[in-house]
């Protein structure tokens, strides 16, 4: 099983900062683009935040065509389009003779909310005999990686991971595993959230926003002193991971080497994280251990930070106990700075940036960084660097104890 080589042959993206597509996602992280505008899919005018990572001027239909988009929500929506992005990017087209042999795995934990609220409204206002059915099924978390299956005919497997934070990384070892053990050849994965009030308002009350308390600033600024909480994402991202042999074979453009990935769930609390950041200390641990690569030889960390003082200081605790001798020569920076905490969204995002930064040898900065946090003193990209990025480790954490890395690399024949 161990054997068997994986890498990442197509990239699908739609995020805040860049609008659709591999291209203009690289020159918007590469050129510090933020993505964090005041928000329009809703009204925010009674609360005290405004502003978020939104996705503005998405027209779906100008990707997959005007038919059979009624029936989606904005979840499905991103989800189908940023899966035939990374076909596309992949030169792949399915086919009723290899429509078995692939499939699609996504990480997926509030997409579904939404349409549980608009489909329960009428419930409640009306009556339960005038819902309108056809809403239903965008109900159930599994919605829009079933739509998106079924409106490219993907039909190998589909799959939902729901973990929170870490579920698009949770979602492509899912697929790692599936390729190394014969099951499939071409597995997409990734994961997708949207923005909308109920997701705005959850975040809200339980008052983990930017902005909230008195004197703080709508800001995302992980590492920085002056952080005091996310800026709320959305986004999609989908990579097409592939056997090596069916890649070389078919000739295929091959971005990076997926090396290893670790994991651990503390079981600590389901709103808080440990603050020993023991969790995540041994998910990078561990995925360096998978992937037999040693500390110094990663040569950038694509961070989870998002802004947050307790966590922000906890993987830089982490970085700088598991890269002990080497964490002065490290390059670090976090996307989140410019496309905002898009839940289980992120890791995919992060992992698309790494990919990116290894195929152009460059690295993405994290932006608004101006005021050095004792408790977060590591070595921060705040300006694209062009440098050496053969190793790139990707974290994914947050709030409920789960704590996911991933590893990829250049690829060497």
């Amino acid at each position: 099983m161990d054997n068997k080589r994986v890498v990442v042959t197509g990239l699908g993206i739609i995020s805040p900062n860049s609008g659709i597509g591999k291209d203009s996602f690289s020159e918007a992280i590469f050129n510090g683009i933020s993505g964090i505008k005041p928000i329009s899919l809703f009204d925010t005018s009674a609360f005290k935040v405004h502003t978020a990572a939104e996705i503005q001027d998405f027209r779906a239909q100008e990707i997959l065509g005007p038919q059979g988009l009624r029936v989606l929500d904005r979840s499905a929506r991103l989800l189908c389009s940023a899966t035939l992005l990374a076909l596309q990017d992949a030169g792949v087209e399915i086919k009723e003779d290899n429509s078995r042999n692939i499939g699609l795995v996504a990480g997926n934990t509030l997409g579904s909310l939404k349409s549980i609220c608009d489909f329960d409204k009428v419930a409640i206002k009306d009556g339960p005999q005038y819902v309108n059915p056809s809403l239903f099924p965008n109900t159930v978390i599994n919605a829009q990686v079933s739509h998106a299956c079924i409106r490219l005919n993907i039909k190998g497997f589909n799959a939902t991971i729901s973990t929170g934070f870490s579920a698009s990384l949770d979602a492509i070892n899912y697929a790692l595993n599936f390729i190394k053990l014969g099951r499939k050849n071409i597995i997409l994965a990734g994961g997708v959230e949207e923005l909308c009030m109920e997701t705005f308002l959850g975040f809200h009350k339980i008052g983990l926003l930017a902005g909230l308390k008195k004197g703080s600033v709508e800001l995302s600024c992980p590492f920085d002193k002056r952080r005091n909480g996310i800026i709320l994402g959305e986004g999609s991202c989908v990579l097409m991971l592939e056997d090596l042999e069916s890649a070389l074979e078919r000739n295929a453009h091959i971005y990076a080497e997926i090396k290893g990935y670790g994991t651990c769930f503390e079981a600590y609390h389901p709103g808080q994280h440990n603050s020993s950041a023991a969790g995540l200390k041994e998910a990078m641990q561990s995925a360096l251990k998978k992937a037999k690569i040693k500390p110094q030889e990663i040569d950038y960390i694509c961070s989870g930070a998002n802004s947050t003082v307790n966590l922000d200081a906890m993987e830089a605790k982490c970085i700088k106990e598991v890269f002990a001798d080497s964490f002065n020569s490290l390059q670090v920076s976090s996307l989140k700075s410019m496309i905002g905490e898009s839940f289980s969204a992120s890791g995919a995002l992060q992992v698309a940036a790494a990919v990116l930064a290894i195929e152009r040898q460059m690295i993405p900065p994290t932006i608004n960084y101006e005021e050095k946090d004792e408790s977060c003193d590591l070595s921060y990209v705040t300006q694209a660097r062009a440098c050496r990025v053969n190793n790139a480790m990707v974290n994914a954490f947050g709030l409920g104890s789960g704590n996911s890395s991933l590893i990829i690399s250049k690829f060497f024949n």
